[in-house]
């Protein structure tokens, strides 16, 4: 228990059998049920849990026949804890780059009812450049980018972390047969959040590596696909939020700007590559692509200051 709410964390493991036992045996005591969901594991996770579990009364093993996905196993983690009737639910990854010291300060806000959703932080820590392999803090720069926009959260960054914790209120909500299953689970989730308005906060994480892990990401097929997860999150938060549940006219500059700007940009290259064929470009022509990408630009800059604007209390 934590302030009086019941702490439940639910472990995905996927191959984890050397570091699974590290993850149950640093689990703080506050925490009053402990879901690891074995995601189809080859090696021996599941017998290392269950070995645990003989000692460790919290602990619930959940196995699946086949393989899910990490999103598909907190979902399944998800699930169970609704139906244990868990106050607040914790997400702490089953290769022990979580650290547990930092488990009381993501559900303390929602504990007070302040916000809905926390999620860890690893960058506000200075050392997070040096202690995060570059090629993945770049990656996870983009694509924080690029989930702030899809989502709306303007105001939270590392969007690829996966320490977090939610509300069993929160969850009522989300429909978790739909959550995306890989590793964009927590991009999704965000999208999902801010279509029912929930309050989302960051929360500084230590980040922990060169403890034995293999990552599982390769960034050049994670960040298209990511991309594409995003473009149509995107999308779908609009049509919800902007249309269904409460039409907002950022719509429409948002539709225009995507319109408008690519249009400027292609006529643009297309008169710039006309010129150097040794072709005349009528000036008017020139201007006109110019005029077009610096509308949609400014069409589009107020539609994400609009974005901002109204969501600015969720946080």
């Amino acid at each position: 228990m934590f302030e009086d709410k019941s702490i439940g964390v639910v472990v995905p493991a996927f191959n984890e059998e050397k570091l699974i036992g590290r993850v149950l045996e640093t689990m703080p005591s506050m925490v009053d049920r402990i879901i690891v969901v074995d995601d189809a594991s080859k090696d021996g996770t599941a017998q290392v849990v269950e070995r645990y579990a003989l000692s460790d009364k919290r602990i619930l093993l959940l196995r699946h026949a086949e393989n899910q996905g990490v999103g598909g196993a907190i979902a399944s983690g998800y699930a169970r804890a609704v139906e244990e009737g868990i106050d607040i639910v914790v997400v702490m990854a089953g290769d022990a780059q979580m650290d547990p010291a930092d488990l009381p300060n993501l559900v303390r806000p929602i504990a007070r009812g302040e916000v809905d959703y926390a999620k860890g932080n690893r960058l506000f820590s200075g050392e997070s450049w040096k202690m995060i392999p570059h090629y993945r803090y770049m990656g996870n720069a983009l694509l924080s980018l690029l989930t702030k926009i899809a989502s709306g959260y303007w105001h939270i960054a590392d969007s690829q972390t996966g320490y977090s914790a939610i509300s069993s209120e929160a969850l009522g909500k989300i429909d978790l047969t739909r959550i995306y299953k890989h590793y964009g689970m927590p991009n999704d989730i965000l999208i999902k959040l801010n279509c029912i308005n929930a309050r989302v906060r960051d929360i500084p994480v230590r980040p922990v590596y060169n403890i034995g892990e293999k990552s599982g990401i390769r960034l050049r097929k994670v960040i298209p696909t990511l991309s594409l997860l995003l473009l149509k999150g995107f999308f779908i938060r609009l049509l919800r939020k902007y249309v269904i549940l409460d039409f907002h006219p950022l719509v429409f500059f948002y539709t225009l700007g995507l319109l408008i700007t690519p249009v400027g940009f292609l006529l643009g290259v297309t008169l710039f590559i006309y010129r150097l064929m040794g072709h005349g470009v009528a000036v008017t022509s020139a201007l006109f692509a110019a005029f077009l990408v610096i509308s949609g630009l400014q069409l589009l800059f107020f539609a994400m200051w609009f974005d901002m604007e109204y969501n600015k209390n969720l946080r």
